[in-house]
């Protein structure tokens, strides 16, 4: 008997083998907000439908995250955020990352026994910024008072929220981080075990802790009893922190740093964070025609592959706090600087030694705790967050009572004296997390992808695909990525929707490639919102992660 061909019926799409992406974009003309949890995206989306905005929608969003997703962020955690004001169409860069309290001196440390940053424990906590973030993002641009906004919340952490699949298995292996400390335990480990997938979790200190910011503000974190828990907490630990170091600590308004890559503006915010490696990479892969190449071919990935190597080398030698240290950012991203770094990568061969050795084991630390979310209003309004807690439950410290991990971002300082990154009070460690922003004309993408070092890599990958390659936001986001999480040596993961004879050809050039899943958490996870010339709001949620893209109903009336 003959084969017989697969006609089309009448009515099944036609075109759909040249589809990118497993799911489709959000489309509307009203607001969008993105992020890692769903019940985040929809509270988010529900403070639009009441008549906030994108800032507003953006704080509720991140305060719901860090009760759904405790391992990643909250409210002992760290935050950035660029905001695009639709009316002037201006940029905004927020950095609300904390310093090192008092007691926290690299005297002190080297007294301890300590030669590099301790990982864990109150040795490794800054002061939270997430809180003065927030209030500092809802002074300026926000429509609602705390209550509203944190409304919800409170409401999960009062009454419980089913635990997803991707933080279930998180918190499954925490358990050992989470036992080393009472207030962790008692908080997270209800009955001396981490709560299951598909079982109700509630946190009613954190309801409380929560409370205290919706009446109070930023006082009811840095002044009062959270802040007195917390004093209580570090010096029971070992450390001294002072009243002053919580009361006293303020966000700053920075000027975000950008490059061009083709014909699109690509923004990041400034140091003390990792976003100039974004736009270094950029600048380099702008010297290499990517799109003649082929998406994800091994001359395209070979030439990314290098450009992390030595973009990422810049961050270990010069990054730090620049209110004590100068950052050469004008002169790292400039296409000169590209230029001549371009001309260093071997066509068919990679290089396994570019970052100082003395700094390499920084890139080692573990670090990809962090929840990553993007919000636009009806108005145009955008906001690119991030916000996280550096590892698992970051320190693995609670202070009883407070219903938060407070995060270890101390353990990105340096103990190398003179070193632009070495620990001090009241200094801002080298951080890994950035929001980014593109924009060509009359359209705008507010984005990011969360993940340790993998973050400004990812976002190269992210903008090289809608540029060079013509995806839209959800596709550039379910795109097959690599990522390198050590600045030495020649290793790399690579997920394996990436053929078998792009691994070999690359691994011929001297990769060491390691394969991860196809859709793999080592590549971190995103989200993005984005807006046309036509007033059309899109909303895109990375399959990495366990959230969705959540659309503001607009009010239905009959007519």
């Amino acid at each position: 008997m003959a084969s017989q061909r697969h006609l089309p019926a009448q009515d099944e799409p036609a075109a759909d083998a040249g589809r990118w992406q497993a799911r489709s974009m959000v489309q509307t003309k009203f607001g969008i907000v993105a992020t890692s949890q769903t019940l985040a995206s929809a509270a988010g989306a529900h403070i639009l439908e009441i008549g906030g905005n994108a800032i507003d929608a953006a704080i509720a969003a991140n305060a719901v995250l860090g009760v759904v997703e405790p391992m990643s962020d909250g409210m002992g955690g760290d935050l950035f955020a660029i905001v695009y004001e639709a009316k002037t169409g201006k940029l905004y860069g927020l950095n609300a990352s904390g310093w090192a309290p008092a007691g926290l001196t690299l005297d002190a440390l080297e007294r301890k026994g300590f030669n590099k940053m301790p990982q864990r424990g109150i040795y490794s906590v800054t002061v939270p910024g997430a809180v003065a973030g927030w209030d500092t993002l809802r002074s300026k641009f926000g429509s609602m008072p705390f209550q509203r906004i944190l409304a919800p919340a409170i409401y999960y952490a009062e009454n419980g929220f089913p635990v997803t699949e991707i933080i279930g298995s998180a918190w499954q292996g925490a358990t050992k981080t989470l036992s080393a400390n009472k207030g962790a335990k008692d908080t997270y480990l209800p009955d001396g075990q981490a709560p299951k997938i598909g079982g109700i979790f509630r946190n009613r200190d954190l309801a409380g802790s929560l409370r205290l910011v919706a009446a109070h503000g930023r006082e009811g974190f840095y002044k009062g009893s959270t802040a007195e828990a917390l004093i209580r907490e570090a010096k029971e630990d070992g450390v001294e922190w002072t009243r002053a170091d919580l009361a006293e600590f303020q966000p700053e308004w920075v000027t975000p740093i950008s490059t061009t890559y083709r014909d699109w503006t690509v923004t990041e915010l400034p140091p003390n964070g990792q976003g100039m490696a974004a736009l270094e990479m950029l600048n380099i892969m702008e010297r290499f025609p990517l799109s003649e190449y082929g998406h994800n071919s091994a001359k395209a990935l070979h030439v990314m592959i290098e450009a992390k190597k030595l973009a990422y080398s810049d961050l270990l030698r010069y990054v730090g706090d620049p209110r004590y240290t100068k950052v050469p950012v004008e002169r790292l991203v400039s296409k000169d600087a590209a230029s001549a770094r371009a001309k260093s990568i071997l066509v068919n061969r990679a290089s396994c030694s570019v970052t100082p050795t003395e700094l390499a084991w920084l890139a080692r630390l573990p670090g990809a705790d962090t929840i990553y979310m993007s919000a636009i209003d009806r108005e145009g309004n955008m906001v690119s967050l991030i916000q996280s807690n550096y590892s698992g439950f970051g320190s693995g410290v609670v202070a009883p009572g407070t219903g938060f991990a407070l995060q270890n971002r101390g353990a990105l300082f340096s103990l190398e004296r003179g070193h632009p990154n070495a620990i001090a009070p009241r200094k801002r460690p080298l951080h890994t997390i950035i929001p980014a922003f593109m924009q060509k004309g009359d359209t705008r993408i507010a984005f990011g992808i969360m993940g340790g070092w993998n973050q400004s890599q990812a976002h190269a990958q992210f903008v090289s695909n809608i540029v060079d390659f013509g995806m839209n936001i959800q596709a550039a986001l379910e795109a097959a990525r690599f990522t390198k999480g050590t600045f030495d040596g020649c290793d790399l993961f690579m997920e394996t929707r990436i053929p078998a004879e792009v691994v070999k050809e690359l691994e011929s050039m001297g990769h060491v490639i390691q394969l991860a899943g196809p859709y793999s958490g080592r590549m971190g996870g995103g989200q993005a919102v984005m807006s046309n010339a036509n007033g059309v709001h899109f909303g895109a949620s990375d399959p990495r992660k366990d959230g969705a893209a959540v659309p503001e109903n607009p009010v239905f009336e009959n007519r």
